[in-house]
């Protein structure tokens, strides 16, 4: 194997980085081939961006369509979700009702995209209200450091101690359960996280060299929030974003299981699969929580995915700086 001084040897522009630290000029070499486009070796491409494969864009595809039709259900030729056919209780999938029928006589395709709208809603809304609060705060306090930073992570913590689903089952039980409340509530145990996640990765561009070199040019706090910081702390918001609507589903669909999420008869998948499993329907009439249940296994799932695939690109560009 060639020592460092063979590998200065080989490449005239390496000789710039030799003599710095005693065994770096291998990786040096190395830094300057992958600038040059060039593989260290031929056979290997390590960091080669990876194609995101037909699960990426089957996900897509999925997250797509349930937010398209819950968007425009009212323009969908569906049945009112509310509408109870009593000549058609507990029906199995038909070509007049193609997922069937619930206990009262109730189209399930139709109950299943309008109950849509509240998942997507408290997941989407909430995290909204999480990044404009927790996001700002964040951006604020990983640049500026000192006594903000001192007082907003000490409130960081004080919210993240309380355990997150017993706060909002309590906070649910007396304010009253309703989609407003609860995407309020939901959005508000989001900020802390958003914070902890911005500031971090804040930190870690506030003493980059760009952001030094914009200061010494005299660019304003606000400008190089905007322009220097924020840019680079979008990747991983977007990931982690992803992954909190995920979880504001689940935790909404556990408030729904337990009674205290919007009240019926307006569909949700959580209070669907509450109906399927009560008073017996489950052995009589399994569609009823089948379909909903399955339909947010596969929007977790894609919705997990898609910030998996987004994280794993991001971290191959990060480890391009």
């Amino acid at each position: 194997m060639p020592d460092d001084r063979e590998l200065l040897d080989t490449n005239s522009s390496t000789r710039m980085l030799g003599n710095r630290i005693p065994g770096t000029a291998a990786t040096d070499e190395a830094i300057l081939d992958m600038q040059q486009h060039e593989p260290v070796d031929p056979n290997v491409e390590p960091l080669k961006k990876r194609p995101f494969g037909f699960l990426f864009w089957f996900a897509i595809g999925f997250v797509t369509v349930v937010v398209f039709s819950a968007v425009l259900a009212n323009l969908l030729p569906l049945q009112n979700p509310n509408f109870g056919n009593y000549s058609a209780l507990n029906q199995a999938p038909s070509g007049s009702h193609l997922l069937g029928t619930d206990d009262l006589g109730r189209d399930l395709l139709s109950r299943l995209v309008f109950g849509a709208r509240v998942s997507l809603i408290v997941g989407f809304l909430g995290v909204i209200i999480g990044l404009v609060f927790g996001g700002t705060a964040g951006l604020i306090s990983g640049y500026r450091g000192g006594r903000i930073d001192i007082a907003l992570n000490a409130g960081s913590f004080i919210i993240l101690a309380f355990p997150a689903i017993v706060a909002v089952i309590a906070i649910v039980t007396f304010w009253g359960a309703s989609l407003f409340h609860i995407t309020i509530i939901l959005g508000i145990a989001t900020i802390p996280l958003m914070y902890r996640v911005i500031r971090a990765s804040s930190l870690s561009f506030a003493q980059r060299d760009f952001v030094i070199a914009a200061k010494t040019m005299g660019a304003t706090d606000t400008r190089i929030v905007l322009r220097e910081i924020l840019p680079n702390v979008i990747p991983v918001t977007v990931t982690f974003s992803l992954i909190t609507v995920a979880g504001l589903i689940v935790i909404e669909g556990t408030l729904a299981f337990l009674g205290l999420s919007v009240a019926l008869p307006t569909p949700s998948w959580g209070n669907l699969i509450n109906e399927g499993t009560a008073n017996g329907a489950l052995s009589t009439n399994p569609y009823i929580m089948l379909w909903p249940a399955l339909a947010m296994f596969l929007l977790l799932w894609s919705i997990n995915l898609i910030g998996d695939r987004l994280r794993q690109r991001f971290d191959i560009r990060e480890g391009l700086l």
